[in-house]
């Protein structure tokens, strides 16, 4: 009989990825299943592994893809699997999130569930606005209800005349559609019309926007201003109060989208998000082995006569080390190689696997690679290039012509899994930036995104890792606006960081609303 698996309800936090939990990431690194609602950010689906299953059950306002008592059984029929579960809501579980109907229920089942809570909105989101909860001598308590569930035919709950009388900061989740209501109950209950008041719309997000008056003005104001959901409204002195913090991120509230294999996209949109900026996946490349076709089958048998091992990607030393253990080889069989790698990231890759380059360029880039091997191969010395399918012809070009041996062998290749196009083009439409860290996710883009390409870009700053991804950019007929100076994922983060902040380092506030347009190509 199957051990009976876990249940972890995991708090996802207010929708930035940087305020989950360590403990809660952790959760998601060892689950054997998620079952997620909609997410302010997808990037939690990333710490999830890879073999691991996904199960999207909805919960988004106005669209509920599986009811409660449904998700409540799918939670305790996958643990009965013997399946370790993480059950990832947004906010936190136990603040309206019917966490705790779904404790009840694998608790009946006698299923052992754990807690992990998450950072609340009604916290987060006001403190991303700059408003204090409580504050001394201006609020001692705060006190938070749901607008979801406001009304039933037009009607304020039985207990909201005493909610209304409350001092200190009152918070409504998920009530702006009854925004009407609450002002007009809460002015009924004795609260003044120049009672302080805010509107919180996508809470520390991009995008994020506040409007702040009075009890008398929020209704007009919230309608000029066209505030939308997700939102949050405050109601108590604290609002008048503006903590918003002054420091800013080189790249807070810029939108990046991304394309590329599932772990260049994780490292690139982690490096991004640690400069503050919110990024989307919108095209992700899918790793096809080769490593045990009889290609690389042979190559593995031949070690022997090989002086070099050319890595052209951290891809290629992860896909030659694996097929090398599969073919019943280890690292003894390299003691006489040596090594070169078109980067530091790939020879950072093959430290890893216990050996140091003998040969990196400064320039990291394959022409640069293939010239570099001209000065250092000895003659009489045979190469093996394990790569990926489109992996640059200027490698071997330049090696043909220098009369070096050589085995340019299929590695792996990559396949993309891409958004609906609808999907992209909305994601594409609140886009800053759009990222290309290979040759093969730009024609894979350009495959995927139809004939209204042109008018997917228009706006976005395009960024390449290199020259070499640029100048496939270009056989597409769009130039690059911005080429990293070094090829790696930091050198992206930079180039970005600076083409986002050139000549406006001290106005932060103006390059939210930019959109970059008929600018000249810019290296960074």
């Amino acid at each position: 009989m199957k051990e009976t698996g876990k249940v972890f309800l995991v708090g996802a936090g207010p929708g930035d990825p940087g305020l989950i939990t360590e403990k809660g990431l952790k959760r998601l690194r060892e689950c054997d299943v998620v079952v997620y609602d909609h997410l302010a950010s997808e990037r939690f689906l990333d710490e999830v592994p890879e073999e691991s299953q996904r199960i999207y059950v909805g919960k988004k306002a106005g669209c509920h893809y599986m009811k409660q008592e449904e998700i409540n059984q799918l939670l305790v029929d996958l643990a009965k699997e013997g399946k370790n579960v993480v059950r990832l809501k947004g906010g936190d579980p136990f603040v309206f999130g019917r966490g705790g109907e779904e404790v009840m229920a694998v608790s009946r089942e006698g299923i052992p569930f754990e807690v992990v809570s998450g950072v609340t909105s009604a916290v987060a989101a006001l403190a991303s606005a700059g408003i204090p909860v409580t504050h001394r001598a201006v609020s001692r308590s705060f006190h938070i209800m749901t607008g979801h569930t406001m009304t039933e035919a037009g009607k304020l709950p039985l207990d909201f005349s005493e909610f209304a009388k409350l001092s200190g900061t009152l918070i409504f989740l998920m009530g702006l559609s009854h925004l009407p209501l609450i002002v007009k109950g809460l002015m009924e209950n004795g609260k003044p019309g120049s009672t302080p008041a805010a509107v919180i719309e996508k809470g520390t997000l991009p995008g994020q926007r506040v409007v702040r008056g009075t009890l008398d003005t929020m209704e007009q104001r919230v309608a000029e201003e066209g505030i939308g959901t997700p939102a949050i409204i405050v109601v108590g002195e604290v609002t008048a109060l503006d903590f918003a913090s002054t420091y800013h991120e080189p790249l807070e509230g810029v939108r990046v989208a991304v394309t590329g294999t599932d772990l260049l996209a994780a490292k690139l949109r982690k490096s991004l998000e640690e400069a503050g900026a919110y990024t989307e996946c919108v095209l992700s490349m899918e790793l096809e082995s080769h490593r045990s076709g009889e290609a690389m089958k042979t190559a593995y048998e031949r070690m022997a006569d090989y002086g070099w091992i050319v890595f052209t990607s951290a891809n290629a030393v992860r896909e030659f080390f694996l097929g090398l253990l599969e073919s019943g080889g280890d690292n003894r069989r390299l003691g006489h190689v040596k090594f070169a790698a078109v980067g530091k990231g790939t020879a950072k890759e093959l430290l890893r696997y216990g050996f140091t380059t003998d040969y990196t360029p400064e320039e990291y880039c394959a022409a640069a690679l293939a010239e570099g091997l001209k000065r250092v191969v000895k003659e009489g010395e045979r190469l093996l290039i394990p790569r990926s399918f489109k992996g640059s012809p200027e490698l071997v070009e330049i090696l043909d012509s220098a009369g070096i041996v050589y085995d340019d062998i299929v590695l792996y290749d990559v396949a993309e899994r891409r958004k609906g196009a609808k999907e992209m083009a909305e994601s594409l439409k609140k886009a800053d930036y759009l990222t290309f860290a290979s040759g093969s996710g730009v024609d894979a883009f350009f495959e995927n995104a139809g004939e209204d390409v042109t008018a997917l870009l228009d706006g976005i700053r395009v960024v390449c890792i290199g020259d070499i991804t640029a100048r496939k950019l270009e056989e597409h007929g769009r130039k690059a606006d911005v080429t990293a100076a070094r090829f790696t994922v930091e050198g992206m983060t930079e180039a970005i960081s600076r083409d986002w902040n050139r000549g406006s380092e001290n106005c932060f506030s103006c390059l939210r609303e930019h959109r970059w347009k008929k600018e000249p190509v810019y290296s960074a």
